[in-house]
């Protein structure tokens, strides 16, 4: 008989629970952006998310979580219930945490829902800076070691990874002054707090548009439409061909553990989202490349992606551990 009841009990919560994934979501999601307010990562959840709030019938409650180059705001999601009401709206930064020696986590511990897009890295600089081209800028630093000043977003950040890759292959010695996230990295450099700094076009654009700071060239192998005059690296320097195309993305993630339902629902919502066509027109106005990716497809990207960075840093000397001691592969 207590078999019986203590089967009938399970059941009943079996059912509670199905029924509250079927019902997924009833109150409103929190959306924690991992880096600070008006950088690419930034713009781009608060561009998607009201579209994907028309799907899911709820309010994605947006904060911003700064720290630890994106570890607070991922350390805390994973802390959170695998419910689907608490998302990781993040960038590229987890995938190198475990190298950087910053955090356990990376993206094997999340669930894509979309990998949205992915940026074109560009070098921007103080208006007032002495230098007007990636090659100038290379041509000071090696004459002034140590003594310019780049804006960083810390230890594995998209500022850190570009400055590891051109130390990698030229002699590029700078004093790197870390902030909670590009925006406020390019809004320090306006004030000349920094010379210079490894930016995404994504959040650069407007700035140069507007005359506030300069574009010294694209780290690509090709020039962009959105700035068509700003020269690709590997027109300088064509060594640098065999990192591109590389660059940050920008992604929607829930523990890995969240009820599968409850995941096809977040995917549902967000791909509608990031197919609207404002959040398209976003996209291509500020030089992002569209994805669109969720599930497995997204997860051999996250991989393909870590591989050939973590091994990009490990080998510039800028990780504190190997990536084969976490089954990384080289690429």
């Amino acid at each position: 008989m207590l078999r019986r009841i203590q089967g009938a009990m399970a059941a009943l919560v079996l059912l509670a629970g199905g029924a509250a994934a079927g019902d997924y979501p009833e109150q409103d999601i929190q959306g924690i952006i991992q880096w600070g307010a008006g950088g690419s990562t930034d713009l781009v959840m608060r561009s998607v998310a009201p579209h994907a709030e028309k799907v899911l019938g709820r309010s994605i409650v947006l904060s911003n979580k700064t720290g630890g180059v994106g570890v607070i705001a991922t350390q805390f999601v994973s802390t959170q219930p695998s419910d689907g009401y608490t998302l990781l709206m993040s960038a590229e930064n987890p995938q190198l945490y475990k190298v950087m020696g910053l955090s356990q986590l990376d993206y094997a511990d999340f669930y894509p829902v979309n990998v949205l897009a992915r940026g074109i890295p560009v070098l921007v600089a103080n208006n007032d800076a002495p230098f007007n081209t990636i090659k100038e800028l290379v041509d000071y630093v090696q004459a002034n070691p140590g003594q310019v000043k780049m804006g960083s977003t810390g230890p594995g950040g998209l500022p850190s990874v570009v400055g590891g890759m051109l130390s990698s292959q030229i002699d590029f010695k700078v004093t790197a002054v870390p902030f909670d996230g590009d925006g406020p990295a390019l809004t320090a450099m306006q004030g000349g707090a920094v010379d210079f700094m490894p930016a995404v076009l994504g959040a650069a654009v407007e700035h140069v548009k507007a005359g506030r700071i300069k574009i010294l060239g694209i780290f690509d192998s090709e020039a962009s439409p959105v700035l068509p005059d700003a020269k690709p690296i590997v027109a300088d320097y064509p060594e640098f061909k065999k990192f591109m195309p590389w660059g940050p993305f920008f992604g929607v993630f829930v523990k890995r553990d969240t009820p599968d339902d409850i995941k096809a629902k977040l995917v549902e919502a967000f791909k509608a989202g990031a197919n609207a066509p404002e959040f398209q027109k976003l996209i291509s106005d500020r030089g992002y490349v569209s994805m669109n990716i969720s599930g497995g497809e997204a997860d051999d990207f996250l991989k393909k992606w870590q591989s050939t960075t973590a091994w990009v840093v490990h080998d510039a000397g800028m990780s504190k551990k190997s990536p084969e001691e976490f089954g990384i592969p080289r690429p």
